[in-house]
């Protein structure tokens, strides 16, 4: 019998809302009603046509309700969660999924005694700009790939809420490095990753790092750069890979970018030239004629997959996409992430 999602939001706030208006357009998932510790939000789920639950207890004890997503401050995920999984009911939990590996391993555990599904929502492992990068580097067209570099910059200065707070699990490794380096690892392998150093600044938040700059060695002997600062008044691509046979950028989460190569039919010779430094023959500039560019592949990139996948997995026709190990895995390299900002040193990810 296909049960598909039955589902109850925890936290109706602009997440929870999120969850409510995508995962309702999607065939075999029902949005039954919403809780929130704010009565005013509650109100506002109830005027959006949900069913408004008076405390957790309520919800949880909603037969109509099979699968809860928690869409609550980082730090109160656990207790909801290992909560929800005892009642009975598969959890979908926002990410990050816990502040550290041993609340997260309590989570995980309380679904398996319970027999219920537990998954994170890493929906970015759908974004346009992650499929183009994904396709490319699985064409093998850039040649060897040496780098990889993904980054996102912002001007506002601003880190909003509770993602501000240290005791909420705020901070920019939290917020959006679980969803690059959740990218990165399900693309590049999860045991590829060897090692990581990593450098915050508080530019403009006092509380928690609003900067991070970090560098994975990874077994295949590449390397892949991170870095995402809300302060930056000249963005940089979001994406760029360079290859021995061709470099590949993407400027943001579409599909705006190209592929460089060299054109192998004409015949170039190396000239000194000379700069306001001086002369150069290495960093002399190729002619535009010698480079061509080509247009970013186009790909099919449908966030609804995650729910999608989500509600096979539960009615037992598929697997889930997003496995807690996977999501260990990331939690534990941040942690490793946070200790060599700490320490100043290089952290292996292989203990």
């Amino acid at each position: 019998m296909n049960m598909g999602i039955q589902l109850g939001i925890v936290g109706y706030g602009g997440m929870g809302g999120f969850h409510h208006r995508n995962a309702s357009k999607i065939e075999g998932v029902q949005v039954v009603g919403a809780y929130d510790i704010d009565p005013v939000r509650v109100q506002v789920a109830e005027e959006s046509g949900l069913r408004g639950f008076s405390s957790l207890e309520d919800l949880l004890a909603c037969e109509d309700i099979n699968t809860v997503l928690v869409a609550v401050p980082n730090d109160c995920h656990m207790e909801i969660c290992i909560a929800a999984s005892n009642a009975g009911k598969h959890v979908i939990c926002e990410k990050p999924a816990a502040l550290n590996v041993d609340e997260l391993d309590q989570m995980i555990a309380a679904a398996g005694r319970n027999g219920k599904l537990f998954t994170v929502h890493q929906n970015r492992r759908w974004d346009k700009d992650f499929r183009i990068v994904k396709d490319i580097l699985d064409s093998g067209e850039l040649g060897k790939v040496y780098s990889i570099q993904s980054r996102l910059h912002g001007s506002g200065g601003v880190m909003f809420g509770w993602r501000g707070e240290k005791k909420h699990g705020g901070g920019m490794l939290y917020d959006w490095g679980v969803h690059f380096i959740d990218q990165l690892m399900w693309m590049l392998g999860y045991d590829n990753f060897r090692s990581v150093f990593c450098k915050t600044s508080n530019v403009k938040t006092t509380e928690v790092e609003d900067y991070f700059f970090l560098v994975f060695d990874l077994e295949d002997g590449s390397h892949v750069q991170v870095e995402i600062g809300t302060f930056v008044l000249k963005e940089l691509p979001r994406w760029l890979l360079l290859g021995d046979e061709a470099t590949a950028y993407v400027n943001d989460f579409s599909r705006s970018g190209g592929i460089i190569r060299l054109d192998s039919t004409v015949e170039t010779k190396s000239e000194i030239i000379m700069t306001s430094a001086g002369p150069t023959r290495t960093f002399a500039p190729r002619p535009d004629n010698v480079k061509l560019e080509s247009e970013l592949p186009d790909v099919e990139a449908d966030w609804s997959e995650y729910y999608k996948n989500v509600r096979d997995a539960i009615d037992g026709k598929a697997e889930l996409i997003v496995q807690p190990w996977q999501v260990r895995k990331v939690l534990k390299t941040i942690e490793a992430a946070f200790r060599s900002a700490e320490t100043g040193e290089l952290v292996s990810l292989k203990n």
